[in-house]
């Protein structure tokens, strides 16, 4: 399948070239959209550069820090305009190990949206401050009660869609950011009758760069299972 790996970027220099090698080496069909959001410590220039010399490797520069979701949609819409058969979402700090997207393309071909879960084998989280994982465990316990959605790792960020199910989604809709756009995504894909499966991965907390969670992005998500909720009871999610 062709396929384009979502990568989205802000302030990731240390990073980022050696996240599209690694990508790139998973297999010759695999390409790379690198978002950016105005980088101010040059991520931008390092992504056309590499672009100019490889072209599998594609970039989108946005006007300011947008936020997460609306980078993924963008990705989304590039991903659906330029005929892409499977589209992945990754970070770009490692959290996530390419070496795993080919798992998760043979999954692709029986399913339509592949799940990377840190929470399908018990806990499988690398680095993360005690606090934080029980943030994450109970708030996908919470998101799973409330929304329905028989899926364990419902904020997690690596995943793998078909081609299909965004164009089922009205992209124009999704709003939402961090945890509360992965649920969202999630959710409406399960929604629509597609089918969800979840593989074990390792996550691991980046080594280099900053977290971009924030309070902001808690509360989105706590607030966004409820709308998810009422939205398909009356029949109105899309």
């Amino acid at each position: 399948m062709r396929t384009l790996v979502v990568v989205p970027t802000y302030n990731e220099k240390e990073n980022i070239e050696r996240i599209i090698e690694e990508v790139l080496a998973t297999n010759p069909e695999v390409e790379i959209l690198v978002v950016d959001d105005n980088s101010p410590d040059g991520t931008g220039e390092i992504i056309d550069r590499r672009s100019e010399q490889e072209p599998r490797v594609h970039v989108l520069h946005r006007e300011g820090k947008l936020g997460l979701g609306s980078a993924y949609v963008a990705g989304f819409k590039y991903a659906i305009r330029e005929g892409y058969d499977a589209v992945f979402e990754m970070d770009a700090d490692f959290s996530h190990d390419p070496k795993v997207i080919p798992e998760f393309l043979k999954k692709l071909v029986d399913y339509d949206l592949v799940l990377g879960s840190r929470y399908l084998d018990g806990v499988s989280v690398i680095n993360w401050p005690m606090s934080r994982l029980l943030l994450s465990y109970f708030a996908n316990i919470y998101a799973r009660v409330v929304t329905g959605a028989p899926i364990r790792d419902l904020t997690g960020g690596y995943k793998c869609f078909r081609r299909e199910v965004l164009e089922a989604i009205d992209l124009d809709k999704i709003h939402s950011d961090g945890y509360a756009f992965q649920i969202e995504m999630d959710v409406k894909t399960w929604r629509k009758g597609f089918r969800v499966l979840e593989i074990p991965i390792i996550f691991v907390e980046r080594g280099v760069g900053t977290s971009k969670m924030s309070r902001r992005i808690i509360w989105e998500a706590l607030w966004l299972v409820w709308r998810l909720r009422f939205a398909s009871l009356l029949g109105r999610l899309k």
